[in-house]
């Protein structure tokens, strides 16, 4: 093992989280999910095949029907889902893993055809994202016009929230991941041009944190904020979320959630030249940090030895090399990932991918 990334495996802990090595497999969207939204043992193989990662961050999962927004992803508010994940827990325990749930609302990034049911499209406003989002077949097709939640409704949606947190604990995962980023519900909450509500929870950057707030926190009730996390990507415009002011608008959210005691922000910078994110981050959040985005094992190093972040997540690494950490740790060449299988929905392309002794995973 090279010295200069030998800080990666050295253990970690993050809230209630311990971690074996500093190593991260970043949640990403694959598409296998069986009839009814459950993960299958298809995705079982698949998570356990990675299980030497310090944590893994499951694929985003609906804690909802009107959360759903792409074909084939899983949800956790079935028994039947449930279930499912129990059996992914289990997988990833059996070889000393460590897996948390990324909860994701897609809120208006949905399509009514990537759904085997009827459900609402829900945002804080009726206003529809420009942005396609693949149907069935692949295609991207533009949303519809989303139904704004009256205030009323916003208790029950934040309940659902701390729901999947209870249930993924209930499957034997070890804690939940708030998805703030990628333009999903949150982040419309958060963002001024897709949140144009004039009561509590608009207008203002700190009534456009409230929701994502109140869902951390409700979270955190439900299974202890030393098991709950949360990802955000400050200027990111991901799902047609132009930020004029990406500072303003998550300063309240970080130092408000810097205040419940949570496990771990998990940081996606992917900002424009010139925005120093992880800086920023610093500067309003005192937790852990779990940094991303095209990470080199040399640059996440340096980040781990300057105090910048405590973890590092790999993405796509993940995909192609089930043994990532091993070719990390012996400087192993990566695998290239196979594009045109990366949603198809089959074992290839997902649970194929040999070692880089050519062994099976």
């Amino acid at each position: 093992m090279s010295s200069s990334v030998a800080n990666l495996f050295e253990p970690a802990i993050l809230g209630a989280l311990e971690l074996s090595n500093r190593i991260v497999m970043a949640p990403m969207t694959r598409d296998r999910a069986a009839l009814g939204d459950v993960p299958d043992d298809l995705v079982a193989t698949y998570y356990q095949q990675r299980a030497s990662a310090g944590l893994i961050v499951t694929e985003g999962v609906q804690p909802s029907p009107e959360g759903k927004g792409y074909w084939r992803t899983p949800g956790i508010y079935t028994d039947a889902q449930i279930e499912g994940w129990r059996r992914v827990a289990a997988g990833v325990h059996s070889r000393g893993g460590r897996i948390v749930m990324q909860i994701m609302h897609c809120g208006r990034a949905a399509l009514p055809a990537n759904r085997e049911f009827e459900a609402d499209i829900i945002a804080p406003s009726a206003i529809a994202t420009r942005a396609p989002i693949p149907g069935p077949d692949g295609v991207p097709q533009p949303p519809p016009l989303p139904r704004a939640l009256h205030i009323d409704e916003i208790p029950a949606v934040v309940a659902t929230f701390a729901r999947a947190a209870l249930n993924a604990r209930k499957a034997g995962l070890d804690g939940v991941e708030l998805h703030c980023a990628s333009g999903y519900l949150p982040n419309q909450f958060l963002n001024a041009a897709s949140n144009q509500r004039t009561d509590g929870y608009g207008g203002s950057a700190q009534a456009r944190a409230r929701f994502a707030l109140e869902a951390l926190s409700a979270m955190a009730d439900a299974i202890g904020a030393d098991r709950v996390g949360f990802r955000i990507s400050p200027g990111n415009s991901y799902n047609d979320l132009e930020d004029a002011d990406p500072l303003g608008a998550f300063t309240p959210l970080l130092r408000g959630a810097d205040a419940l005691g949570l496990a771990y922000l998990h940081v996606v910078d992917v900002a424009p030249p010139g925005f120093d994110v992880l800086g920023f981050i610093r500067s309003n959040w005192r937790g852990a940090v779990i940094a991303n985005n095209n990470l080199t094992p040399d640059r996440a190093s340096a980040l781990i030895a300057d105090g910048v972040a405590q973890a590092v997540s790999f993405g796509r690494g993940f995909i192609a090399n089930p043994d990532l950490v091993d070719r990390i740790k012996t400087g192993a060449q990566w695998a290239r990932v196979d594009r045109a299988t990366l949603y198809t929905g089959a074992a290839r392309g997902y649970t194929d991918y040999p070692k880089a002794n050519g062994e099976a995973a």
